[in-house]
């Protein structure tokens, strides 16, 4: 896991994102355990509560669980949730392309445009 102390989003924001993500492609799987919060924030040499934030956001979300005296652990998998994780993401940075695209002066046409050409490259 990689943190920017530079960057202008949250540590835990950071740790949750990046865990969110592992979660919604399947590499944490349902019933894996998130490293204890301790030794994830030893780890990462930031604080016990920066972690436990992280981890309650992931909570609140229903993609991790509590289970008292033994950490938390990822859910069972609920498509129809996984796939509402996505479109919030997806909604998340549309917002911020338009905001920038606004910025930049363009227009509905060109940023239509730009995404039909990002769309139509092959991975």
């Amino acid at each position: 896991m990689k943190i920017y102390q530079n960057s202008n989003e949250p540590i835990y924001k950071q740790i949750a994102s990046q865990l969110r993500e592992q979660i919604l492609t399947g590499k944490l799987k349902s019933g894996d355990p998130l490293p204890s919060i301790r030794m994830l924030a030893q780890d990462l040499k930031i604080s016990v509560i920066t972690t436990m934030k992280a981890y309650e956001e992931l909570s609140a979300e229903g993609l991790v669980t509590a289970s008292k005296g033994k950490g938390y652990y990822v859910n069972a998998r609920d498509e129809k949730m996984i796939a509402e994780q996505h479109m919030r993401q997806l909604e998340e940075h549309l917002t911020n392309a338009i905001y920038s695209a606004r910025i930049a002066g363009l227009d509905y046409n060109e940023v239509c445009e730009t995404l039909r050409a990002l769309w139509d490259i092959e991975d």
